[in-house]
């Protein structure tokens, strides 16, 4: 009985080769740092626990370490490449090192923070090592534009890692925590060292695992209640009351947090999401 052979992973003499046939030269404009360690990728793939019923849709595949990992569990890899060198020679990386899964790959030329669509089933699971320049604002926007997505696990920077899976309270608790608990529930899932990519970044990494869950039921707009977050931490150190202004006439804003039972002297950091959902709901009341 034969059974099919598993995609070969990249290693750090793999990555320079493919780097040095296309002239490649990483840009920091565009996060570019490639994982070169096939003991990170697979550890990576382990964490998401994507099987083969899931279409992962990932982000920056680069020259395709993550991504022959993801093919070697998953039931279909669509990869979204906003770089036209990287993108164009993919196809051809993943037809070499996994000729059996090359069938379930797709790749898109696109940048993920304006993509609209994404071809074929609707994803399940969204798996990346995520442009850090852009890693918060790709996260959110995917989030809402595909609801389909029912899990992922992301590689951030250390510091918005921490910041994503931050609870009400913290020191690190903002915008980001806010936004992404909207959407699903988020943990950190453990640390990566610098020395898995190349080039080797000046930040440590992070992974950030999250679970999709149905938003919080409210007669006020997605828009509307993240306006109020944006407006909380636009002075993190200044009360509630006075940063809601920018919103609402002070009367309205009173009768917003009143209504919400939040003290108008506290600051956005102590709030849950659905604290700051029954504030929206009472300022567009």
């Amino acid at each position: 009985m034969s059974t099919s052979a598993g995609p070969r992973l990249l290693g750090p003499a793999e990555v320079r080769q493919l780097a040095a046939e296309l002239d490649l030269r990483p840009t920091k404009q565009r996060g570019q740092n490639f994982v070169i360690d096939p003991n990170t990728v697979r550890r990576i793939v382990r964490e998401s626990g994507i099987g083969s019923d899931d279409v992962v849709v990932e982000v920056g595949p680069g020259l395709g370490s993550l991504t022959l990992a993801l093919l070697e569990a998953a039931g279909r890899v669509v990869a979204l490449e906003v770089d036209p060198l990287l993108a164009g020679r993919l196809p051809a990386t993943i037809g070499e090192y996994a000729p059996e899964q090359a069938d379930r790959f797709e790749v898109v030329l696109t940048d993920a923070m304006r993509v609209t669509e994404v071809p074929g089933p609707p994803p399940t699971a969204l798996v990346a090592n995520l442009p850090y320049n852009v890693s918060v604002p790709v996260l959110l926007h995917l989030l809402q534009l595909l609801p389909s997505l029912e899990r992922g696990l992301v590689m951030v920077q250390a510091e918005v890692a921490d910041r994503l899976a931050a609870a009400p309270g913290s020191k690190v608790y903002g915008v980001p925590s806010v936004k992404a608990a909207w959407y699903a529930d988020v943990r950190k899932a453990g640390a990566v060292g610098r020395n898995v990519f190349w080039p080797a970044p000046n930040v440590d990494s992070g992974l950030v695992s999250w679970t999709r869950r149905e938003p919080p039921a409210t007669t006020a707009t997605r828009e509307q209640v993240f306006a109020v977050v944006d407006a909380a931490f636009a002075q993190r150190r200044k009360a509630l009351r006075g940063v809601l202004r920018a919103l609402a006439p002070s009367e309205v804003v009173d009768a917003a947090l009143a209504g919400a039972g939040v003290d108008p002297l506290a600051r956005g950091e102590s709030l849950r999401v659905e604290d700051f959902v029954r504030i929206a709901e009472g300022i567009h009341a």
